[in-house]
């Protein structure tokens, strides 16, 4: 029985889709004025897993990650490099596929973007007013937060307790408040700022609006689990509960899930890009770290905070060599040809028991800590029934199958031979066909060479890319 540790009870409660079989499942995406650093992927290769596990598990997952292209930091950061917001947000998205598929993770089924969906923000702050939840002030438009009942569940704080933060503002946006804890869903434009025309004026949408506006155009009105930062608890999620739900009028999200920080020092101090204590995932993969830094953010259960260090990344290394070392013995005894020595009914049941033992940990609120003791416990197996005198090639292969499959949930991906596996090279065929489609040729044609190298031999035909191996 799958359970999910819920923010918003606080409590590990058994997962009940809206569809049986199926999840609808929203994770907020990176706001794209730069490269993502170690700690952004450490929550987006947190909710892959999830992801993963939950198709593992059977389920049919519609799975939503967005891009924050209208943001103060990218109209800061385009005014500085020179560029147009969009310009700048169109690099960092293309910088953020490129990256993510390095780490092995499966792109979202939808990866909706701010600028496309401006209609639709109007249209939900327009509802609001009329629902007496938002009101306009000198061309801005604000959430009357105290009118939502339940204001502050999610994060465990009182209407007082904020109330006490908020009278410590001041400023031209405070005294068009309402009341000092109302927060803004759309904002009058600045002379030179990227604006839209709306029913008060030019402007752009507040930060919050945006991710309840595409999770319930895209999800509905109610999805199943809602994950992001532990850091966007509040008031980002605080504030996309309070406009959801006061728009729809049905519950939001069933279930809330936060990862924890990744953290740096000797103090444990969160790594941010406001702190200056960050190192880019870009980075490392440049270096080639791509797998372990990977397996070194998937490896801690997503609720925990992660101290990150060289020796994280050279642990990594270190047991994703033991793993590859029992793949290549099994390969390499494979080779040297096995016997038809009939099945033992004691090694099946030995599969048997670490599947189960494997499915019980990770659904106990994804525990990976304890599902990968299960897997090095295979990897153990394998290697002792490699070494025997007589093997069954039956039970090899199943064996072989099912490390597999538990590595992809972790998003492990190599052969015994080091090879490009399928998906991945799907992967990048799909990033080449969208720079062929923004006629980026050069990028285009950086993937035909990177997989060539590899011994993939791409042919473009009427119907699509086929790929074969050389």
């Amino acid at each position: 029985m799958l359970k999910i540790y819920n923010t918003l009870t606080r409590t590990k409660e058994e997962f009940k889709p809206l569809e049986e079989g199926k999840v609808k499942m929203y994770v907020c995406g990176p706001t794209v004025y730069n490269y993502i650093h170690i700690g952004n992927a450490r929550s987006t290769i947190a909710f892959d897993t999830v992801r993963k596990y939950l198709e593992y598990r059977g389920y049919e997952v519609n799975y939503v990650s967005n891009f924050t292209d209208v943001d103060d930091k990218i109209i800061r950061t385009a005014k500085e490099q020179d560029m147009t917001p969009k310009e700048l947000a169109d690099q960092f998205i293309a910088a953020f596929k490129e990256d993510t598929a390095a780490l092995n993770v499966k792109p979202a089924c939808h990866h909706p973007r701010v600028i496309d969906h401006m209609d639709d923000i109007i249209d939900f702050v327009s509802g609001l007013i009329k629902l007496g939840f938002a009101y306009e002030s000198a061309g801005d438009v604000y959430y009357r937060t105290r009118k939502f009942e339940g204001y502050g569940e999610l994060s465990d704080q009182s209407l007082d307790e904020l109330e006490v933060g908020a009278s410590n503002r001041t400023g031209d946006e405070q005294a068009k408040k309402e009341d000092p804890i109302d927060f803004a869903l759309w904002k009058a434009a600045k002379e030179g700022e990227v604006s839209w025309e709306s029913p008060w004026g030019q402007g752009r949408p507040g930060w919050h609006i945006e991710c309840s506006v595409m999770a319930t155009k895209l999800l509905g009105d109610t999805i199943d689990i809602h994950g992001g930062g532990q850091d966007l608890a509040f008031p980002h999620h605080e504030n996309e509960i309070a406009q959801s739900e006061a728009k729809t009028g049905q519950t939001f999200a069933n279930y809330w899930m936060h990862n924890g920080y990744v953290t740096v020092g000797d103090s444990g101090e969160k790594m941010s890009k406001s702190l200056g204590n960050f190192v880019t995932a870009h980075d490392y993969i440049k270096e080639g770290h791509a797998a372990s830094v990977r397996f070194a953010l998937a490896s801690t259960h997503y609720r925990r905070p992660l101290p990150f260090t060289e020796e994280t990344i050279t642990e990594a290394e270190n047991n994703l060599q033991k793993i590859k070392t029992a793949i290549d013995n099994v390969a390499f005894r494979m080779k040297d040809g096995v016997s038809g020595l009939e099945v033992d009914n004691e090694d099946e049941a030995v599969l048997v028991a670490l599947t189960e033992r494997f499915i019980e940990e990770m659904d106990d609120d994804f525990n990976v800590a304890n599902g990968l003791t299960v897997v090095y416990e295979l990897v153990k197996w394998l290697n002792q029934y490699s070494e025997r005198q007589e093997v069954s090639s039956v039970i090899m292969t199943k064996a072989t199958e099912l490390l597999t499959e538990w590595l992809t949930i972790f998003g492990v991906a190599f052969s015994s031979e080091d090879e490009l596996l399928d998906e991945m090279i799907d992967q990048l065929l799909v990033e080449r066909d969208e720079a062929r489609a923004n006629r980026n040729f050069a990028r285009s044609d950086e993937i035909r060479d990177l997989l060539k190298d590899q011994g993939i031999i791409l042919e473009d035909t009427a119907q699509g890319t086929r790929w074969r191996r050389s």
